[in-house]
């Protein structure tokens, strides 16, 4: 997957709910896309899953910083957290596939847009009550979801 310098200190910016946000107007983007069938900007709906891809790992990373965490971080060291938060999710992805017999790969692609969409509602509500959950997994398995979700429309549309 790329990865693009452009995230070195985003991560660290950006509040919990703004990545939150900004995960929500890329899915939102990409349905409206599928529905419209065209695009005034021009960018297609690949950047838009590269961008969830990105901005998913980076509130992970998010998710294990603290206040103590400098601002800014040497790059090896975000690579490293940014890479180790990839093989995390890809060995969950892997287990799951196991587990489902990789039913994604019957699915349409604007389903796993609408699956991404629900995710982001969900990580929304946990976020509005301050981390509290009733019978639901956490933040972060919500955004291995999507993350993954991402990259299976990837797949599918034949990037990755």
């Amino acid at each position: 997957m790329k990865k693009t310098r452009d995230y070195g200190t985003a991560w660290r910016i950006l509040r919990p709910r703004s990545i939150t946000d900004q995960i929500f107007i890329k899915a939102q983007r990409i349905r409206t896309l599928e529905e419209k069938q065209v695009s005034k900007v021009g960018d297609d709906i690949t950047g838009e899953y590269i961008g969830i891809v990105n901005y998913c790992i980076i509130a992970m990373m998010q998710l294990d910083s603290t206040d103590e965490t400098p601002l800014e971080l040497d790059p090896s060291l975000v690579e490293m957290q940014f890479d180790s938060k990839v093989t995390e999710t890809r060995d969950l992805m892997f287990a799951k596939n196991h587990d489902y017999g990789e039913a994604w790969r019957d699915m349409r692609i604007s389903s796993l847009t609408d699956l991404i969409l629900m995710k982001i509602f969900r990580v929304k509500q946990i976020e509005d009550n301050d981390g509290r959950t009733v019978a639901s997994e956490g933040v972060k398995a919500n955004y291995q979801d999507m993350l993954n979700y991402a990259v299976f429309a990837l797949i599918k549309l034949g990037v990755a």
